[in-house]
């Protein structure tokens, strides 16, 4: 199976949370339909990429990254590799790479997607599909070249400099945590 065919068949499968997500859902597949590239940086009218919020074991703390780019501090992902072979890895590869943390445990299925414009191409949009992944216990981030700060927030006590998008995020994430 191609990443391609892994993005059709994750978000046919995948049961969105409210009308809001499945109508994104429904945008996502219309654009695989149409590009063949679509999970590719060169597919310039927009893209797939993967992403992660990062808990800790106990489910307390969310780690971001303050991104070079944005000034912001968001979850951790990117653009799909070609030896990726389904999104949840390629969610779970950039969370690797960009916390320098192994042996996360990426939860089952898609959590939210989103859709953002970016400066790939000198304009393009991230079709967003993001996850949930767990550190382990006593997990100790490094900071990556792709970041200029990492550092774990309380899931009550995000920065300022986060999005609407992150604080969505980080809102469903916590509904997963047991005794939430």
């Amino acid at each position: 199976m191609t990443l391609h065919a892994d993005a059709v068949r994750t978000l046919s499968d995948w049961t969105a949370p409210d009308v809001e997500q499945d109508l994104l859902r429904r945008d996502f597949l219309a654009h695989l339909s149409a590009h063949e590239n679509a999970m590719w940086r060169e597919c310039v009218p927009g893209h797939l990429t993967a992403s992660a919020v990062v808990l800790d074991s106990a489910g307390e703390r969310v780690l971001l990254t303050l991104h070079p780019k944005a000034g912001m501090w968001l979850q951790l992902g990117g653009h799909c590799e070609p030896h990726d072979a389904t999104l949840a890895g390629a969610a779970l590869r950039e969370a690797t790479e960009e916390s320098g943390i192994d042996g996360l445990r990426l939860l089952p299925g898609p959590l939210h997607l989103d859709r953002h414009r970016v400066w790939c191409h000198g304009g393009s949009y991230h079709l967003d599909v993001q996850y949930v992944v767990v550190a382990p216990d006593g997990a100790r981030e490094r900071l990556s070249e792709e970041s200029d700060d990492l550092r774990w927030f309380p899931l009550d006590g995000l920065p300022e400099q986060t999005d609407e998008v992150v604080r969505r995020l980080v809102a469903r994430a916590r509904r997963l945590q047991p005794g939430s």
